[in-house]
């Protein structure tokens, strides 16, 4: 125990100004989440609204706002494939007021792409894993294929005739598309768009013919006839598309591609308030009404520690620098 011994010189007042010092400082040193949240929280959104990032971010903003006593909002700021948004949040004070919903795209592509301003481990403090999603590979219902084998011989029959739809030049279904060429020894012309919409729309169409789109763009057009699902590039089946196999199961190995979903916060934000926001959030997505939301946007709730979440960045990195180089692409 600390004592103070003053004088007979030490004014009463003086020993006021100093004991207060002292207590009100020692106040703040214990835990740095002890007022935390005391007001709004943001969460950054890299897409705009209407999407699955937005929904899911909504669901697990709602649930924070009930579970914290406190308002969280959602702000989308969409554009460059999601690196606007998360250089907004690496330059954010970490207090964690300011937290961005990232995805495979943010931290796993863009980093190997583009010249950012920020770095995807060191300018982020993980909170943790939201949800999954596989990536499908579809094809225009006109194609004479129903599965993978029969896709490699009609794609071999036409070398660089047949071309594959993506939402842009280093999306994920772009590098999914060239992990998948890479493996089985096709060729195919990417045909990048902007978005996944008129990607979508000219598969169908027949414009392009292939197509690598998450589970939750494809399904709906899977559902209602306008594309043929050929497989699952992911570690397993659908529960919404169980009769499509997987890659692996059809003798396609090392091509497994799930779209995954995540919190982060700035660099420097304190353990305690991640610690706080990664409980509260796991509580939330593994709630049974908002897994089924979840599940309704093609995905799957999958939850973990902060470090988990690190570790899974650095293996995202580390594998799409080896597309990315061995296909030359490049990002203007």
């Amino acid at each position: 125990m600390i004592r103070f011994q003053f004088t007979s010189q030490t004014t009463f007042f003086t020993q006021v100004v100093i004991s207060l010092g002292f207590f009100s400082c020692n106040a703040f040193i214990p835990v740095q989440a002890d007022n935390y949240p005391s007001k709004t929280i943001t969460i950054v959104v890299p897409t705009a609204p209407g999407g699955a990032n937005d929904a899911m971010s909504r669901i697990i903003a709602q649930g924070l706002s009930t579970r914290l006593n406190q308002t969280v909002i959602v702000d989308n700021k969409p554009g460059a494939n999601g690196s606007i948004a998360s250089e907004y949040v690496a330059r954010a004070n970490p207090d964690g007021y300011t937290i961005m919903f990232g995805f495979i795209a943010t931290h796993g592509i863009n980093p190997v792409l583009q010249k950012l301003k920020y770095d995807p481990i060191k300018s982020f403090e993980p909170i943790g894993l939201v949800a999954t999603s596989p990536t499908l590979v579809v094809a225009n219902p006109n194609v004479p294929v129903q599965n993978i084998k029969e896709l490699i011989t009609y794609v071999k029959s036409q070398p660089g005739k047949i071309s594959y739809a993506s939402a842009g030049q280093g999306s994920a279904p772009h590098l999914t598309g060239e992990l998948f060429k890479s493996v089985t020894g096709l060729e195919m012309l990417h045909v990048p768009y902007k978005g996944s919409a008129p990607a979508v729309m000219d598969t169908i169409a027949g414009t392009t013919q292939i197509m690598f789109p998450s589970l939750f763009t494809g399904f709906p057009q899977v559902k209602g006839g306008k594309l043929k699902a050929l497989a699952i590039a992911g570690k397993k089946r659908s529960s919404v598309l169980p009769n499509v196999p997987t890659l692996a199961e059809q003798g396609i190995a090392n091509v497994e591609v799930d779209q995954w979903y995540a919190m982060f916060a700035p660099a420097k934000t304190p353990k305690d308030i991640i610690d706080l926001l990664n409980k509260n959030m796991n509580l939330v997505l593994n709630e049974k009404s908002n897994e089924k939301k979840i599940e309704d946007q093609g995905a799957d709730v999958d939850t973990g520690t902060p470090e988990q979440l690190a570790q899974l960045v650095a293996k995202e990195a580390v594998r799409w620098k080896k597309v990315v180089e061995a296909a030359k692409i490049t990002v203007d």
